[in-house]
């Protein structure tokens, strides 16, 4: 990894945070990835739906256009993350990686100054951020998530990990 090219870092440093996310995970019980340990009820498990669909959110159906059915498939009835008890961890986490790979090519040999594509979350090209804004937006969020996961594990099982 070049330390003076922006996009090789910013790529880097994303694939670093989805690594962060699935070792944060590693070990926990399919009954402690179900339960949460805090007051707003989020899970672990909920949390890397949560991240599946939010690669497909920024990066396929964001800068890509990408036609997407459901675009807010990571919540239930009531708003919140949502796994169904019939979806396994296993699948969850394919899920995750299959989005994660799929964001990597929708994103492949675009330079950081490319707008998104109009007419998949973004309606108009006024409303189209450039690649950079968005994958520092998505590193943003998994740096969160994975200090939100950094405490539940310890919450659940004392691991303080890396």
């Amino acid at each position: 990894m070049s330390l003076s090219e922006p996009r090789e870092l910013l790529d880097a440093h994303l694939d670093s945070y989805r690594d962060a996310v699935l070792r944060k995970l590693d070990g926990l019980s399919d009954e402690q990835l179900r339960t949460s340990r805090l007051p707003s009820g989020w899970t672990p498990l909920g949390l890397l739906k949560h991240l599946a669909w939010v690669e497909r959110r920024w990066l396929r159906w964001g800068f890509a256009g990408e036609h997407t059915e459901r675009p807010w498939g990571d919540r239930g009835p009531a708003g919140d993350w949502y796994v169904p008890a019939e979806e396994t961890a296993e699948q969850v986490r394919a899920l995750f990686l299959a989005e994660c790979a799929r964001s990597r090519r929708a994103v492949a040999g675009a330079p950081l100054h490319q707008r998104a594509r109009v007419g998949g979350r973004f309606p108009t090209e006024a409303d189209a951020p450039t690649l950079s804004w968005i994958l520092f937006h998505l590193l943003q969020e998994y740096a969160r998530h994975v200090g939100h996961l950094d405490v539940v594990r310890e919450l659940t099982d004392g691991d303080t990990g890396e």
